[in-house]
């Protein structure tokens, strides 16, 4: 398979034909491919693994058929022609892969934006948030922290405390849905 459409057209003709692989019940990888699963009306089968390395070595070796997993992993088997990139989960294309289409081209609505975000204890005065979240936005603009955070398909955004936790409602509610539809339980 060369694109997510011809993913999608296989496994609509052929039911329960693919795996895939997550690292866990529940993980972001599970998640997205819930998410590609529902929204584009395809069942292929979850292969919960304990971490991203055994998914991808059974990836590699032909076991499993798909992996939705975070691209500085799968890099190097990117660059060395031993997997396919099909798309990116973001919302937008990645400046280190233009060429490659995101997910959401083809299946409208698949988003998977992960992000990490920096926390402080409830009460930290305002002037020190301000000050921590000034100096991490540059820090994200030095351009050997861009050039690092390139190279491994991630690209580092700063915003504000409000924006953060817009981000962490919409995620517990749109999360939550895929969640119960998919009855996913943990481990």
């Amino acid at each position: 398979m060369k694109s997510v459409a011809e993913l999608v057209e296989y496994a609509k003709k052929n039911p329960d034909a693919l795996n895939y692989g997550s690292s866990g019940n529940g993980a972001p990888q599970h998640l997205a491919a819930e998410l590609l699963s529902s929204a584009s009306g395809i069942k292929m089968a979850q292969v919960p693994y304990k971490g991203a390395v055994p998914a991808i070595t059974d990836l590699l070796a032909g076991r499993i058929q798909v992996f939705v997993g975070a691209i500085n992993s799968l890099l190097p088997h990117i660059k060395d022609g031993k997997l396919r990139l099909l798309a990116t989960a973001g919302p937008k294309r990645l400046s280190t892969f233009p060429e490659v289409p995101t997910i959401a081209e083809t299946v409208p609505g698949v988003v998977m934006d992960v992000w990490l975000g920096v926390f402080m204890p409830a009460g930290t005065p305002r002037p020190i948030i301000t000050k921590a979240q000034a100096d991490i936005a540059r820090v994200l603009q030095m351009p050997d922290v861009i050039q690092n955070l390139s190279m491994q398909g991630i690209e580092g955004v700063s915003s504000s405390p409000e924006t953060l936790s817009g981000m962490i409602r919409d995620d517990y509610a749109r999360w939550g849905k895929i969640i119960r539809d998919a009855n996913i339980k943990a481990d």
